[in-house]
């Protein structure tokens, strides 16, 4: 027969053990899903400031074949 501190510590583990991988996936599933939202962000606005690059070499490009 098993002492009832025992049982009791055995089930403490196993409780603390399956409340902790949900907390972990719960933690690293919003750790992924803002890291992705602030790539999105990033690459928007890479892709905004090539554009506007594009438009002042265009304009340059442009004002300098009629001096």
């Amino acid at each position: 027969m098993r002492i009832a501190s025992q049982k009791w510590g055995d089930i403490w583990i196993i409780t603390c053990t399956i409340f902790g991988g949900i907390l972990e996936f719960y933690v690293m599933h919003r750790l992924e899903t803002n890291y992705k939202n602030e790539y999105k962000w990033l690459r928007y606005y890479e892709a905004e400031l090539k554009m506007k690059k594009d438009e002042r070499v265009n304009e340059l490009e442009g004002s300098s074949k009629f001096i």
